[in-house]
């Protein structure tokens, strides 16, 4: 159970660097941009559909869920 304990410690430390990074503005910049996501603007009208962003994050949750009921 302290194998897990340290897991779980481990986690949580990369979670809120990685959190840390992208509220500095400097990680990510690409995601909503990707080729397969939609974006219309027309005067001051926008509208975005990240589509292959969706489908990306949706890929890699089911992953990572998979990966931790094993």
């Amino acid at each position: 159970m302290q194998d897990f304990g340290k897991v779980l410690f481990i986690a949580g430390i990369a979670i809120a660097l990685l959190g840390a990074w992208v509220w500095s503005g400097r990680g990510f910049g690409w995601l909503g941009r990707l080729p397969g996501d939609f974006s219309y603007q027309s005067g001051g009208f926008r509208f975005s559909f990240p589509l292959t962003t969706c489908v990306l994050l949706s890929v890699a949750l089911t992953l990572l869920a998979w990966f931790f009921r094993r």
